[in-house]
């Protein structure tokens, strides 16, 4: 959901998280709590003198919009016009929000942590999903960060739910998919030269640094996605985006995401 009439949210306190997998920027996180419900909140790449630079949580829409698309179970997002305040100082801008996924009795711990204590000596990553049970979900998230280039896929953005009620343990659904798409491009002119098919390295915990080596660890494609992309779908991803990213960003986008979706289909 895009939320465009403004809200106050200067009332929340942003904690520094700085990016990983080697992507320059600051980005920001809150969390609120109302009425029993706990949301959290992030912002695109902010910059203490230029405010919020960065278009990542539009990203985020666009990949939460794919995401339904194609079938895949994933925390929702909603892109929401606001007031914030950071350090003293008032800014303007889209941010993201999303609800707790965890169910009550639910604790988490990020995958690479549940692999190191509980994976066999000399076994990856990959193997260690198949063996827990989640082959199906990391195949899925495999090929979706090959369609949006996901750059950020390390092991604390996967993580397990376990309840030690009910002895179940269940990956989480996906979530956080900023840091993908054209989030290197500051400008139309960079959008415009961005090579949308390029292999850029990547920050996976599961596979290697290659989102277009690791789809050769899924054994057959042809069954991950459950529905289907359709040129029609372009609508539907970009709804509501009108004045929040340029015409130019949005074309470069959908060009990314229709030309590795052909592509996947082709393997």
């Amino acid at each position: 959901m895009v939320i465009n009439e403004k809200q106050d949210l200067t009332y929340l306190k942003w904690s520094h998280i700085r990016g990983s997998s080697g992507t320059a920027g600051t980005f920001l996180k809150s969390s609120s709590e109302l009425g029993g419900i706990k949301k959290y909140y992030k912002l695109s790449n902010f910059d203490p003198n230029m405010g919020v630079v960065g278009h990542e949580c539009v990203n985020e829409i666009i990949a939460d919009r794919l995401l339904t698309i194609l079938g895949i179970e994933h925390l929702g997002y909603d892109l929401i016009n606001a007031d914030i305040e950071i350090n003293g100082q008032q800014y303007s801008t889209y941010l993201c929000s999303s609800v707790d996924f965890k169910v009550r009795g639910e604790s988490k711990i990020a995958l690479d942590d549940y692999y190191r204590t509980e994976s066999n000596p000399g076994e990856s990553s990959y193997d260690f999903c198949v063996r827990k049970g989640f082959g199906e979900y990391v195949d899925r998230m495999i090929a979706f960060d090959f369609l949006i280039l996901n750059r950020d896929r390390h092991g604390a953005n996967i993580e397990v739910l376990r309840n030690n009620r009910e002895h179940s343990v269940r990956p989480a659904p996906l979530f956080d998919h900023g840091l993908s798409l054209l989030c290197s491009c500051s400008s139309d002119e960079e959008a415009i030269s961005f090579d949308v098919m390029a292999d850029r390295k990547c920050g996976n915990f599961i596979g290697g640094s290659s989102c277009l080596e690791n789809l050769s660890l899924i054994k057959d494609k042809s069954r991950v996605f459950s529905g289907k992309l359709k040129k029609s779908d372009r609508k539907v991803l970009f709804e509501g985006l009108e004045g929040i990213m340029s015409d130019v960003l949005c074309d470069r986008i959908w060009e990314m995401i229709w030309s590795r979706y052909k592509a996947y289909e082709d393997l």
